[in-house]
């Protein structure tokens, strides 16, 4: 492999511009510029090639945030801190949902949160619709337990039950509706 197939900064047998190299950009300045400096924050590939005394009288005055509001500040240190790519939560997609099923993970440090361990209750469309009807019925909401139903049952019973209401068919017909509710939801929470 001779030593022009690869390519190596400085070229071999020439020194970086020291001596007859490229002119140091500051006015009045005849020394030779050794060094790169960026010439604004919106062209940051276009530089100025100074000395080492400008260089460093340059760098000492840059601001790369001049100009800019706080807020438009504050917007541009947050994206930095994560090399301007979007970001989530750990374990997370980006709609909030879990990239894993969190029954199967062990996290006893607490790493992903308390959301985490939250216990999922399945929606209201995966009930059958008996389930459903008597829920709206009972006027219940998942979670669902024997106690929060039995203490429902009682009030509503004593609310529309028929020597309550004088007889009245509406009530007497809502009283069927409640027993028949109870007796549905109790049966799906035996079976579960």
């Amino acid at each position: 492999m001779n030593g022009q197939s690869r390519k190596f900064w400085p070229p071999k047998g020439k020194q970086s511009n020291s001596g007859g190299g490229r002119p140091c950009d500051h006015p009045g300045c005849d020394r030779s510029g050794d060094y790169r400096a960026p010439k604004s924050p919106q062209t940051l590939q276009d530089y100025y090639w100074f000395c080492l005394d400008h260089v460093r009288e340059y760098n000492a005055s840059w601001d790369y945030y001049a100009g800019l509001k706080p807020d438009e500040i504050e917007r541009i240190l947050r994206m930095d801190t994560t090399w301007q790519r979007p970001t989530w939560p750990l374990g997370t997609l980006s709609g909030g949902r879990f990239r894993f099923d969190p029954e199967k993970v062990r996290d006893p440090f607490d790493v992903f949160g308390p959301e985490m361990h939250r216990p999922q209750h399945p929606p209201e469309a995966a009930q059958p619709v008996a389930e459903q009807t008597a829920m709206r019925v009972m006027n219940l909401s998942l979670p669902l337990t024997l106690e929060k139903l039995k203490a429902r049952y009682k009030e509503l019973c004593k609310l529309h039950h028929p020597d309550a209401n004088g007889g009245d068919k509406a009530a007497e017909e809502r009283f069927k509706q409640i027993g028949q509710a109870y007796k549905t939801l109790r049966e799906s929470l035996n079976l579960s």
